[in-house]
Order: structure tokens, then C-alpha cells, then sequence
């Protein structure tokens, strides 16, 4: 996988981030998929008051990827996350993706025949690879 594309993955992310709906939590995450046609789809989180109902950006991104009829293209993901203050999220510790979405990005990777790059970063900084 080419470096380069990890920063535009974590910006896409960021982007993304700003959008999420986080009313109790306050923790904004963004994610930022790289399709093999060079094309990016994003997702945010999307919490509930029942908390098994929540959405994770990562789960959403790939919902969303799924119902574009694009699941086997997904080659990279990007992945940030930071605590909401005056409507903007911050810190610099990258946030990794939880169990339920490791799996979820896992089978979209077989059936895309590939393995996935994930970029994990915070809402400011530098991103890492995660293995």
C-alpha cells in the first residue's frame, strides 16, 4: 500500500468526524474507506440512547459501501477520533477499530479478496498503520 494514501484517508475521516452524532459520548469518530477505483466512502458514528443500537463510523462506512453495490472494492480504511469541544473534535491518540468492527472489516476484506490497510489516527496528528 502506497503511505501517501494515508493522509488522505485521515483527512476524508476528519471530515467525516464532524458529522457525527455523539450526544452522549461527546466522542466524534470519522471513517474514510479507499475503494480500488481511487474513489473514498466515508461514515461517522451514529449513537443512540440504547447503546447496543449505537452505529460505529467504521460499520457505517461499509453499510454504506455495501449499499453502493461496492463491498469487494474496499482496499483501505482511515480511522480518527477525538472528544467533541465547541463542535470540533480533538486529541492526538489514534483510536483503533472496536472487536465488532474489526470483524466486520475483516469479511469485507476476504470477500474482496485482499488484505486491508487500516490508518489509525486521532481528531489531530499523525496517523498510524495498525497490523
Amino acid at each position: 500500500m502506497n503511505d501517501e494514501i494515508a493522509p488522505t484517508l485521515i483527512a476524508a475521516a476528519r471530515e467525516a468526524a464532524r458529522n457525527a452524532h455523539a450526544p452522549y459520548s461527546s466522542f466524534a469518530v470519522g471513517a474514510a474507506l479507499l475503494m480500488t477505483d481511487g474513489s473514498i466512502v466515508t461514515g461517522t458514528n451514529f449513537e443512540n440512547a440504547s447503546y447496543g443500537l449505537s452505529l460505529c463510523a467504521e460499520t457505517v462506512a461499509v453499510a454504506r459501501a455495501n449499499a453502493e453495490g461496492r463491498l469487494r472494492e474496499i482496499v483501505a480504511i482511515g480511522i480518527v477520533g477525538g472528544m467533541m469541544r465547541g463542535g470540533v473534535a480533538h486529541g492526538t491518540d489514534p483510536i483503533r477499530p472496536c472487536g465488532r468492527c474489526r470483524q466486520i472489516l475483516n469479511e469485507a476484506a476476504q470477500m474482496g479478496g485482499r488484505d486491508l490497510v487500516v490508518y489509525c489516527g486521532g481528531a489531530e496528528g499523525e496517523a498510524v498503520e495498525a497490523h
